[in-house]
């Protein structure tokens, strides 16, 4: 019976000691590369909306733990906890491989050189080998007879293992709705998701989406209004046209194409006048009496059009339907939809976009954290919110002498692009999140993408720059986003194995 106690004992030591080695190398580990571990844990796609205070209580925990193995007195405590926290890491990385929506990259330490499947079997092993080093402490505990040692080892496994895996299963699914439903600015990026598959030079500048019907790309260039050229989806040319319009004699400022298949329309708010012509041949004639200007004009269909003009009475941004039909036309106001914070022109600047699979209208903002969906007829819409928390435009206004109005200095700018298809609406943020690197942030743009229908935020992905610049433009499409940097077109291409 002595020599069962001597291996008893000197087995508890043991595992001691590893435990101690083990929790210590752990925690030093995060704590020296403290930003790099609270990145990985931002980008965790269970526990990043707690990657704050958990980046410092684990190695905490670790250190304490390490510490309370040192004693004989506080040993017991220190197994028991060693279980228990052993028993989260191998709940979260078991849920992290059959229930997450992507597998991340490795976090660092000891499991950067493991995989996932590795590390839960290292955990596992490590559960089981404390579990017998907890039962012999047990038994040196002499008021109790050898019956109640047993049982009681067993119920307190038992209990501390329930306790664990509900912990974790608590944070993930609280992680979850915060990250989806009530995001505090938190970016998750599944890895590899989105990939470059193509590249094409266009030559010159100036060139922004038209639209695109079946697998074409057609681009308009702000530089020759009446130039169109047409690429397939893996960036091929296979079209150069030009506009033929019935009317020259105008004084066109800022004619710009949108496509609505089988038409297209050229279209300049500033004159104002719409012309509308068919792709087949790209010849337009011009619709007579537009009478309201407008800065944006977003085609519905053939005969109908969102626009985004000024209240004539306040002289505040205004969103309306324009009907073009028999050579009339006829504008139907609702100025509920644009909301003024300073101004009421430039703090409700933004990108107007149409849903076609969804029939929604899709209202952007430049410098706040909130976007408007409306039906065609823009009455019925909601706002939803983008992730960030910049919900009041951040901008300066200047009177000059004349009258006009003038941004007073650079303006904080939260989505810069946006498109849709399907139910996603795709935004390029102008801001870093919270965990984000800010290396790969200047190295890269962060696209946010929302579920129209769950009314959701799912994830994001990088667009790395290219000549160190960033994209002017974005066209997405159901497998495809496509970016216009100056010169160059690019595609990103979904990898639909991804699990999401």
């Amino acid at each position: 019976m002595k020599v069962t106690n001597n291996i008893r004992r000197n087995y508890i030591d043991t595992i001691g000691y590893l435990l101690i080695i083990l929790f210590s190398y752990a925690a030093f580990s995060k704590i020296l590369d403290y930003q790099t571990f609270t990145i990985q844990l931002g980008q965790s796609p269970l526990l990043s909306a707690f990657a704050g205070w958990v980046a410092w209580l684990i190695p905490s925990v670790e250190l304490l733990i390490a510490g309370l193995l040192m004693f004989k007195p506080t040993r017991l405590l220190a197994l028991v906890t060693s279980f228990a926290l052993m028993m989260m890491f191998s709940a979260y990385i078991y849920i992290i491989l059959h229930f997450s929506e992507f597998v991340p990259c490795s976090c660092g330490g000891i499991l950067e050189k493991m995989t996932w499947n590795q590390h839960l079997i290292f955990n596992l092993i490590i559960c089981l080998i404390t579990i017998l080093a907890i039962i012999f402490s047990l038994q040196d505990l002499q008021q109790q007879n050898k019956g109640w040692r047993l049982r009681h080892s067993l119920v307190l496994i038992f209990t501390v293992s329930i306790f664990a895996i509900g912990i974790v299963l608590l944070l993930v699914v609280k992680s979850e709705q915060i990250i989806h439903k009530e995001n505090n600015f938190i970016r998750r990026y599944p890895p590899h998701l989105y990939n470059k598959s193509a590249q094409f030079n266009l030559k010159y500048d100036g060139y922004y989406f038209a639209g695109m019907v079946n697998d074409t790309i057609y681009l308009g260039n702000f530089l020759s209004p009446l130039s169109i050229i047409a690429i397939n989806s893996n960036l091929k040319k296979i079209g150069n046209y030009s506009i033929e319009l019935d009317n020259y004699n105008l004084p066109y400022r800022t004619a710009q194409v949108r496509i609505s298949p089988p038409y297209f329309f050229l279209t300049d708010g500033t004159v104002p006048c719409i012309f509308k012509g068919k792709i087949r041949t790209w010849k337009a004639k011009q619709l007579q009496e537009v009478k309201a200007h407008f800065s944006v004009f977003e085609p519905i269909d053939s005969i109908t059009a969102a626009i985004r003009s000024r209240n004539p009475k306040t002289n505040e941004s205004i969103l309306g339907l324009l009907t073009f039909s028999n050579g009339n036309t006829s504008v139907s106001w609702n100025d509920g939809l644009l909301q003024k914070q300073i101004d009421g022109v430039f703090d409700c600047d933004g990108i107007l976009r149409y849903n076609l699979k969804n029939q929604k209208l899709i209202y952007t903002y430049y410098y706040r954290n909130q976007f408007i969906v409306a039906d065609k007829s823009i009455k019925d819409f909601y706002r939803d919110n983008t992730i960030d928390t910049t919900t009041l435009a951040k901008i300066k206004i200047a009177s000059l002498g004349n009258g006009v109005r003038k941004l007073a200095q650079p303006s904080l700018m939260v989505n810069k692009l946006s498109s849709t298809v399907g139910n996603q609406l795709f935004i390029n943020s102008n801001l870093r999140a919270h965990f984000e690197s800010l290396k790969l942030w200047k190295q890269s743009s962060a696209i946010d993408v929302y579920n129209l229908k769950t009314k959701t935020y799912e994830y994001s992905f990088h667009v790395y720059n290219i000549n160190n610049k960033k994209p002017q433009a974005m066209y997405a499409t159901k497998d495809k986003v496509y970016f216009i940097f100056d010169k160059v077109l690019v595609a990103y291409q979904i990898d639909k194995s991804v699990r999401r």
